[in-house]
């Protein structure tokens, strides 16, 4: 390409010898008419995207060559077979004529195509960028909603930003046709103006003489120029006004234009009656007449043929017993649902100026954030069998959380104390089943005034979304999900990834690791360091609970700025000294057991009522229930008392750094069984 434009600039300067000067006014036509043809059979505009840079090549080549044949028919008074040609044969040997057929050319081009192409390229460049956002919000919809996966949405969005930049350059690469059409007429009459002085003045001829010889001359070189260059004027105003699609501009027009077989008859039954009128030739109206009516006739046949297979296949269709699904569709469930009553529709489409997909997408970035795990595509979908303000979120099918929420209203929560309330439906808030209203608009400004924080019905699903995949992240990691995080890592740390995996620990041995920490909400964003603390301690045992353990003591600086309070302070519960050395003294001989502790039945519940009194006090307090207990009773404890508090966090002293202040705000004891009873 750089040679390309090197030989363009040659020719601005250099002399040529006619047969150069032919071969390259052939060239010019014969790209010309490739462009033209590859613009009429591209399926959309993306697929020509070179166009506008080869516009700027075609026109500084075409004006290269308009400066060598000017050199050319004024210093030698001949200018090649091909300008001789089009000056003699095209146009008769008539300056006259040829030049009227220039004009007209020019025309055309200037004023028909030229104008027409550059207006609908700034009105295609105008209406792509305004688009613009909202093609992307429908990608990021899709993704969503599951439609798409992440590299079908990447392609997406890089084929909308090539749109937008192909519809802008040719916004202003059509400038460049209006201006070679504008100089083709310019570098014509400076031809002929100075033909006409130099055949007059130096070579001593006639007028007449020097008009023949110049002017012909000068006509044969706009017509070489001017016929390239309406075939690229049309090239663009094709590009330009070609909407994308599957299929090429002439399937197009034979698809829609003789499709139709109804408006080919009436005009064939038009023609026949022009042909009959009298001083109308008969002959060409009736051979149109004939060929529209034969076409016509054809695809009306083919029409109803259509339309009787259609009608068999339906009757055979309708006799024949309904085929059962097979097996194999029905085994696949989606990771994640949200179903969602009729009423709630409008908070999810884009097109009622709904949100909910967004917020859905910026949820799945916040919980990547968050816990260092990619949630699935969450699918959305209506549900008419739900009450028509209800929603439901499933986990592989299986619902585990529902609410109601009115999308004409805010939620606001009500906090203890709180004085009279502005007209609303009480209700209990989904999320944190916490008493709350919804507010109408119309006593919004009631609302603001009382200091009640208000949220929008999306908002309200959205938190309750986050919250319920907070707590089950872990179901969600699966092997595949897995594997795609160590493959994440080996690009910066292959070492790690091939000493550890599969060479001393499972694929599935990392999963149970991985879920044991987010099920207790401890993130795995930082994988490398949760790889290093298994390689380093794989030598030593493969009880998953105890690399478990090791893996938390390395994250101990996370867990540590996760759960200590805005000051920098883990308020948190301990076991009172004599209950924790009965519990270990119970693990030595192996009787801890996670569902009861060893315990009877009896003594193992007052040890959870303590536990949920201590809870409910620091959840009234704004902190999160925090038990510190040994190493070796923490994965037990956990598993015994997170059935029965759920919002309760279990740390062992390796789980926090050795820096760190701990205020113990109480000590979890086993309480009397009157206490239990009472």
């Amino acid at each position: 390409m750089a040679s390309t434009l090197v030989s363009i600039l040659l020719v601005l300067v250099i002399p040529l010898p006619t047969f150069i000067l032919d071969l390259l006014l052939a060239t010019n036509i014969a790209i010309s008419l490739a462009v033209l043809l590859t613009a009429f059979y591209a399926e959309r505009p993306l697929d020509f995207a070179v166009f506008p840079g080869l516009l700027l090549i075609t026109t500084l080549f075409r004006l290269s060559l308009n400066v060598a044949s000017t050199r050319l028919i004024l210093s030698e008074a001949k200018a090649g077979a091909l300008i001789q040609a089009f000056g003699d044969f095209v146009v008769a040997g008539n300056y006259v004529v040829g030049t009227i057929i220039f004009l007209v050319l020019v025309i055309i081009n200037f004023v028909v195509i030229t104008k027409g192409s550059g207006r609908i390229a700034e009105v295609a460049a105008r209406f792509t960028l305004d688009a613009l956002p909202g093609k992307q919000m429908a990608i990021d919809a899709d993704l969503n909603a599951g439609l798409i996966d992440d590299d079908t949405a990447r392609t997406r969005r890089d084929e909308v930003g090539r749109e937008a930049d192909f519809y802008g350059a040719m916004d202003g690469a059509s400038k460049f046709v209006r201006g070679d059409a504008i100089a083709g007429l310019v570098i014509t009459a400076i031809n002929i103006i100075g033909g006409l002085i130099v055949g007059i003045a130096q070579l001593g001829l006639g007028a007449g003489e020097a008009a023949s010889t110049f002017v012909l001359l000068s006509i044969g070189d706009g017509l070489v120029s001017q016929i390239p260059a309406l075939l690229i004027s049309t090239a663009a105003g094709i590009i330009v006004s070609r909407a994308s699609g599957s299929t090429n501009l002439a399937t197009d027009f034979r698809e829609q234009l003789f499709n139709r077989p109804y408006p080919l008859l009436i005009t064939a039954g038009f023609l026949a009656v022009l042909g009959v009128m009298p001083g109308l030739p008969l002959i060409p109206f009736w051979l149109l007449a004939a060929g529209l009516f034969a076409i016509g006739r054809a695809r009306l046949k083919d029409q109803e043929d259509e339309a009787a297979q259609e009608t068999a296949t339906a009757n055979a269709a309708a006799e024949e017993p309904e085929k059962e699904d097979k097996p194999s569709d029905l085994l696949l469930v989606d990771p994640l649902e949200l179903e969602i009553g009729y009423a709630l529709i409008p908070i999810v489409d884009p097109n009622q100026a709904g949100d909910l997909l967004e917020r859905v997408r910026l949820l799945r970035q916040q919980l990547a954030m968050e816990l260092g795990i990619v949630v699935p595509p969450i699918r959305i979908r209506d549900n008419v069998s739900l009450g028509s303000n209800k929603y439901v979120i499933k986990l592989k099918g299986n619902p585990i959380a529902e609410g109601e929420v009115l999308p004409n209203y805010h939620l606001a929560l009500v906090p203890e104390g709180t004085g009279t309330l502005p007209p609303g439906i009480e209700v209990t808030d989904p999320t944190f089943g916490l008493p709350a209203i919804w507010i109408s608009e119309r006593h919004l400004p009631d609302a603001e005034r009382m200091g009640l924080s208000l949220v929008e019905a999306p908002a309200v699903v959205t938190t309750h979304l986050l919250e319920i995949l907070r707590k089950s992240a872990y179901q969600l990691l699966d092997r595949q999900e897995v594997r795609k995080l160590i493959d994440k890592v080996q690009e910066t740390a292959p070492a790690l990834v091939e000493e550890l995996v599969p060479e001393q620990l499972s694929l599935g041995s990392v999963q149970k690791v991985l879920k044991r920490l987010l099920r207790e909400s401890i993130p795995i964003r930082d994988l490398i360091t949760i790889l290093e603390a298994l390689a380093d301690n794989i030598t030593a045992t493969k009880n998953i609970d105890v690399l478990t353990e090791y893996v938390r003591a390395a994250l101990a600086p996370t867990i540590t700025r996760q759960f200590a309070d805005p000051d920098g302070i883990v308020r948190a519960l301990v076991l009172e000294p004599s209950a924790e050395q009965e519990l270990l003294a119970r693990a030595k001989t192996g009787e801890l057991q996670a569902g009861t502790l060893g315990l009877p039945p009896q003594r193992a519940e007052s040890l959870i009522h303590s536990a949920r009194g201590y809870a409910r006090e620091m959840l009234a307090e704004g902190h999160t229930p925090i038990l510190l207990a040994s190493p070796v009773l923490r994965p037990t404890l956990f598993a015994f008392l997170a059935p029965m508090i759920q919002e309760i966090v279990v740390l062992s002293y390796h789980d926090l750094l050795s820096d760190v202040q701990v205020d113990i705000v109480g000590q979890v004891v086993f309480a009397e069984a009157e206490a239990v009873a009472a």
